[in-house]
Formats: structure tokens, C-alpha cells, sequence
């Protein structure tokens, strides 16, 4: 089957990351999956075209405002997977979240990363400022350095040399680096927050945080505690192995795609 997958590429991000590991998923199953990124098209005449011109028949999106809305009224059985920010901040914007539910009526199915996305999905139906409050922090933070996107391979390796791994977001889906981190058998502290509370048990998997004070007490406690550390390690490579394989990943989304095969009623 010819596929047309959208989501957002920019490069080294954990968006652009999932869709080539999705993409590979389904190019092994002996799909022709063209990944696109959504932020190239201005609206559904240019995916329209697209459709014509590669003969897709079916697609994907990843994320259901930046890749969802541009797939509606084309005829095609499209399925959505839900990205993070669709669900955390977009939902909260009047227009977004209208278009985004009725993406939902047309799509097959929706993938959610965590069961509390799939929650939030269905009770409801980075900002420039942001990013530059953080670069000034960072400049005044002694110890502190803020480093460029990179390859993933370089990144891996880095990850590898770290005591720990820190995720202090306010919005998460479900985060790419903890898994890694998890799977490179580097500890995880991150902020208690859904999207982190449910791949990070507090003191099984990783440990949870609630404010600096509290970061900053369980980071000492790690630093001085060589068998938290151990257990930590060991709990987290053992649940990432466990719940997020890459073998069921490739299964599921590959089963999901046949559902896309002939009518709804099929």
C-alpha cells in the first residue's frame, strides 16, 4: 500500500525521531511510505495534489492539528498519532480544538503513547518568549550549558557519559529522552508531571519531582545512594524493554496500517 505519512521534521527532535521509527515499521511490512513534513504544505489543495500525483491510498499524521487537519476531505482512510502538544496546548485554543475533533470523526484510529494522552483525548472530545527566558537563565546558571540539536547517535553516546538524565517539562506525551535514557541504563529524574508519571514510577523506575527544592533533595539522595542508583537502572532498561519493545511497536503499527485496507465495514 502506498502511504502518506505527515508530521513535523525538524531535525534531531523526538517528532522526527518517532516518524522515521514508524516509517521503518511500515516500509518493512513492504509499504511505500512517503514522510513528509506538514509544515511544508499551506493546506489540504497540496496534499490534495500529492495524493493524486503518488497515488497514495491511504495515510498517517503525526500529531492531530499539524498533521490531522491537512489530511481531511480527501476520500483516503487516514489514521492519527497523537504528538503531545496536540493534546496539552492546542486543545486548549478554540479553533484547534474544533478542527481537531472532527479530524477525529474522519480518522480509522488514534495512537496515544501513555494512557493518560488517551484520557485526555477523550475527555475532550514552545513559545519564542519561552525559549528565550530560557537561553538567559542559562547564561547566568553557573555549571550550566545549553547544547545544540545534534545526531542521535552523538546524542546516545553523551547520554551514556551522564550521571543522570533531567526532564523538568511542563507538557510531555510521552518523552522520547526518558525511554532512552531508560534503555541506555542512565537514571531518570523528571518533573511529576502526567506525561512523565507514566513511564516514570517514583523510586522503582526513576524518580519524580515536584519543585526545585524537591529536585534538588533527590538529586543528592542519587549522588550519595549507589544502590538506588543500581535498582533505578536495572527497573528502568527492564520496563522500557518490557512495555515500549521495538518489536510490538513495529507489530501494532503495522497491524493498524491493514486496518486502513478496504472499507470501514471490512
Amino acid at each position: 500500500m502506498r502511504l502518506l505519512f505527515l508530521a513535523v521534521l525538524r531535525p534531531h527532535t523526538g517528532n522526527a525521531v518517532t516518524a522515521r521509527r514508524v516509517r521503518d515499521h511500515l516500509e518493512a511490512a513492504g509499504h511505500v511510505c512517503l514522510l513528509k513534513d506538514a509544515f511544508d504544505f499551506d493546506g489540504p489543495s497540496e496534499i490534495a495534489a500529492l495524493i493524486q500525483a503518488e497515488a497514495v491510498e491511504a495515510a498517517l499524521a503525526l500529531h492531530l492539528y499539524r498533521g490531522g487537519r491537512l489530511l481531511r476531505g480527501h476520500g483516503i482512510p487516514f489514521g492519527i498519532i497523537f504528538g503531545g502538544t496536540d493534546l496539552n496546548e492546542d486543545v486548549n485554543q478554540g479553533e484547534k480544538n474544533q478542527v481537531m475533533g472532527k479530524v477525529l470523526e474522519e480518522a480509522r484510529f488514534a495512537v496515544a503513547f501513555t494512557e493518560s494522552m488517551k484520557e485526555m483525548a477523550r475527555l475532550q472530545w514552545v513559545d519564542p518568549v519561552f525559549t528565550r527566558e530560557v537561553k538567559a537563565k542559562v547564561k547566568r546558571a553557573t555549571g550550566v550549558r545549553l547544547i545544540p540539536e545534534m545526531p542521535q547517535d552523538d546524542l546516545h553516546a553523551l547520554v551514556k557519559k551522564c550521571f543522570a538524565l533531567v526532564n523538568s517539562s511542563v507538557s510531555e506525551g510521552m518523552s522520547a529522552a526518558i525511554l532512552e535514557a531508560m534503555d541506555l541504563e542512565v537514571p531518570v529524574l523528571a518533573r511529576n508531571i502526567p506525561g512523565n508519571a507514566a513511564v516514570v514510577t517514583h523510586e522503582v523506575t526513576g524518580l519524580l519531582f515536584s519543585d526545585p527544592q524537591e529536585f534538588v533533595q533527590l538529586a543528592k539522595r542519587l549522588v550519595s545512594d549507589p544502590a538506588l542508583e543500581k535498582e533505578l537502572v536495572a527497573n528502568g532498561r527492564q520496563y522500557v524493554r518490557m512495555y515500549h519493545s521495538w518489536r510490538v511497536e513495529r507489530d501494532t503499527y503495522q497491524h493498524l496500517v491493514r486496518t486502513l485496507e478496504g472499507s470501514p465495514e471490512d
